[in-house]
């Protein structure tokens, strides 16, 4: 039967490390191993929507409201959704329930993630992995090839992180890193529209503090995404709203502005369309 063994896990990152046991037993703790244990032996055959569906209404007891889904293509053209991060694992479980609801039955959908969240083997068939640490390997590589050669949808995280706080025009506001300019290269390249999503949403405010802390000190290693399963159960009882924004013709991605411009150009309109909405 499928258990999450974080031993396993640091294992198989470093091998060579040796992890001391009260290490160990606090990184169970914020992780919820022991809640995630007794999901999976209740569910042991849930898988993809099926297994997000139960996270997302039972274990969490969370919902979600859309507005926007007139936004969202219906034809059978394959598209990039690009969104805001603000809660590192959850917001990505709850789009990709929306596309997977609002487009044909027969669409795939692929989640570029960190790949850590490869590990959660229930939905590791919807992920598309990334590492900030080494190469993939090469047939993850070939896999992402594939990916965007076929008729899959996209669901990418520009930021690469989830949102932290910042200070921005001398106001202390949450919101995403600088935005990569990957999927703009991807649409161009593969003649994608994209349709840009924000999601309403923040972590704790020890999230928040922590990331501050490690940075003032200087700590290249992202110590706060060991907290961020212990976030996600934070969230319980949360209702979240979703909202979709017109798609950009790909066309729209020309020369006039370098692919990182047209990258902050998008993390523009989903920041400034939301806040001008409200």
């Amino acid at each position: 039967m499928l258990q999450f063994d974080i031993r396993a896990i640091l294992k198989s990152k470093a091998p060579k490390a040796k992890v001391p046991d009260f290490l160990i037993r606090y990184l169970k703790r914020i992780t919820h191993v022991k809640e995630m244990n007794a999901f999976l032996r209740k569910y042991p055959d849930k898988q993809n929507y099926e297994f997000i569906d139960l996270v997302i209404a039972e274990e969490l007891g969370c919902s979600a409201s859309i507005t926007g889904t007139e936004h969202i293509p219906t034809d059978d053209r394959p598209v990039i959704f690009v969104s805001n991060h603000p809660l590192g694992g959850l917001d990505g479980m709850i789009i990709a329930q929306m596309i997977h609801r609002s487009r044909p039955n027969s669409r795939e959908l692929k989640v570029i993630v960190n790949e850590l969240l490869m590990f959660m083997e229930p939905i590791a068939g919807l992920w598309a992995p990334v590492s900030k640490t080494s190469r993939l390997s090469r047939e993850q590589a070939m896999q992402q090839q594939q990916m965007w050669q076929s008729q899959t949808d996209v669901l990418t995280f520009p930021a690469g992180a989830c949102s932290r706080l910042q200070r921005i025009n001398r106001q202390w506001v949450i919101q995403d890193l600088e935005w990569h300019k990957n999927f703009v290269q991807r649409a161009r390249e593969y003649q994608r529209d994209v349709v840009p999503v924000y999601f309403e949403g923040r972590n704790s405010r020890f999230f928040y503090i922590l990331a501050l802390l490690r940075k003032w000190l200087g700590i290249k290693l992202n110590i706060e995404m060991l907290y961020l399963v212990n976030e996600m159960y934070g969230a319980r009882g949360k209702h979240f709203r979703v909202h979709v924004m017109p798609p950009i013709p790909y066309t729209t991605f020309d020369n006039s502005r370098t692919p990182a411009q047209w990258a902050e150009y998008v993390k523009h309109i989903v920041y400034e369309t939301y806040h001008t909405s409200r």
